[in-house]
């Protein structure tokens, strides 16, 4: 008798000790099948297997074992008990003992070697209905953090895409809502502690921010914020530290870039801000960096250059799908905005397959009549058609062109107000001199922004060429070599000038 309690109290300290680690319910069944000598599990009143022991195992024997112990939990559940011996005869016996679980789960073990085996299963449910009910627990939780993760990551596309209204009703009923007046911060960091740094953003930003792990970058998480007072606020009231500079001393790893303040249908300019800032930040001995350009390329058309616009994208705002599944005008362009943003990248985006990506950039070429996927220059007209046509003035202005006008995109950069904005877009590399590498962006622009073909064309190596592109990002406070790129926006300056 005395023997028997020593082997209880160890069995009871054995489970215990398996409930501490990780799979601690994987871990038990396989303890349970190895000391009595047959397969352990835990079955659904329906039947269903829901866990089985880790290890490898005969695939026949573990079929069987667990029909016949799927079989016998219904019959035990229809029965209405907690604990019975069910099958023997033709069949191996089951042994079952219900879980203090909801909904109704069974401990089975089949034909074990020790048929009096019911106190042993009996201290084994206990230990196990708490770990199942804490691994259901952590699998719940996962899912609502899923959840919530893609509908913050939807009102993020809804935002990019101008769906304004839509997005602020999501984001209502998530909380925290979505303020008139947005900063972008895009915040650099190693994959695997995204979720830990999107944590402590949202405590030191004191729940306000509205933060998104990048579905296009696997290292950047997303934040938008309401705008901070200005530079010397914090010093001069002792307030707060601004929050990029609390990132950058909270994670060290990280590098933080920050858009202006904007208004929230102004959101994807606000990226395209912080990715240019990111840039500088990545080699700031800060490890962040605010965006001081401008972007806003609307400044250097007049009515022509909306009317230039409307035409250049008229194939594709009038095109019928074919078929009520294919893309129709408004998905095509939102894919050419897509594409232009983040190339390749722009799959994981819209949440398309690569293949459709492919095929729907060739359609845009056929349709636009120009290679939009190879030619920087049918690029750039392209990405300032698209922001001249989304822009909040370009209804009015087409409607101010006289009738039957038509532009070119010469003309559109041909005005005086487009001749003073190429010339600012470029100041900066002026200003740093040679070393900036003015030349070597020209001659990257040339090459279609392909690095391999501008270092050949420059007579230097691929390494040589990144770094002297490199120095130019610092200058102009842009990003060239990652997407977004300012490379749109510096053709379209070139050009302008006459300098391509």
């Amino acid at each position: 008798m005395r023997a028997d309690r020593a082997d209880r109290a160890d069995d009871v300290l054995a489970l215990a000790r398996l409930a501490t680690k990780r799979g601690a319910v994987r871990a038990m069944l396989g303890w349970l099948a190895r000391r009595t000598g047959g397969p352990a599990m835990l079955v659904g009143d329906t039947g269903r297997v829901l866990a089985g022991p880790g290890g490898e195992h005969d695939p026949a024997v573990a079929r069987v074992a667990a029909d016949a112990a799927a079989e016998a939990a219904v019959e035990l559940h229809r029965r209405g008990a907690a604990s019975a011996v069910l099958g023997g005869g033709e069949g191996p016996p089951v042994h079952l003992i219900a879980l203090d679980t909801g909904p109704r789960t069974y401990l089975a073990v089949v034909g074990p070697d020790d048929p009096h085996c019911g106190t042993l299963l009996a201290d084994a449910a206990r230990t196990l209905a708490l770990c199942w009910r804490l691994e259901q627990s952590e699998r719940a939780r996962r899912r609502i953090e899923s959840a919530e993760e893609y509908s913050r990551e939807a009102v993020l596309h809804l935002l990019m895409v101008g769906s304004v209204p839509a997005a602020q009703r999501i984001a209502g009923a998530l909380r925290p809502a979505l303020p008139a007046m947005v900063q972008m911060y895009v915040i650099e960091c190693p994959h695997a502690r995204r979720r830990e740094i999107a944590r402590r953003i949202d405590r030191e930003a004191g729940g306000g921010a509205w933060i998104v792990p990048c579905p296009v970058r696997p290292n950047h998480v997303l934040a938008l914020v309401p705008p901070e007072p200005g530079p010397g606020a914090a010093a001069v009231s002792g307030g707060p530290a601004p929050l990029d500079l609390l990132i950058v001393r909270l994670v060290p790893e990280c590098r933080v870039g920050v858009s202006a303040a904007v208004a929230l249908r102004d959101t994807p300019t606000a990226y395209e801000q912080a990715i240019h800032a990111l840039a500088v930040a990545r080699n700031a001995p800060g490890r962040r960096a605010g965006f001081g350009g401008d972007v806003d390329v609307t400044v250097l058309a007049g009515p022509e250059g909306y009317v230039w616009a409307s035409e250049l994208l008229a194939p594709c705002l009038r095109y019928a799908p074919a078929r009520r599944a294919d893309p129709g005008p408004q998905e095509l362009l939102g894919t050419l905005g897509s594409w232009l943003s983040f190339g390749g990248a722009a799959s994981r985006h819209l949440k398309i397959h690569r293949n459709t990506l492919a095929a729907r950039m060739r359609h845009l070429d056929e349709l636009l009549g120009v290679e939009v996927s190879r030619s920087l220059a049918a690029q750039s007209a392209a990405w300032l058609a698209l922001r001249l046509h989304t822009a909040p003035q370009a209804a009015a202005a087409r409607a101010q062109a006289p009738p039957g006008h038509t532009a070119t995109l010469d003309a559109v950069l041909g005005t005086p107000a487009a001749g003073a904005w190429a010339r600012a877009q470029l100041r900066p590399l002026e200003q740093a001199g040679p070393t900036a590498g003015l030349e070597t962006l020209r001659t990257w622009l040339r090459a279609d922004a392909r690095l391999p073909a501008a270092a050949t064309a420059l007579g230097i190596s691929l390494p040589g060429a990144r770094k002297r592109l490199t120095r130019a990002e610092d200058a102009l406070g842009r990003s060239l070599l990652t997407a977004p790129s300012a490379k749109y926006e510096l053709w379209l300056a070139m050009r302008a000038l006459g300098s391509l």
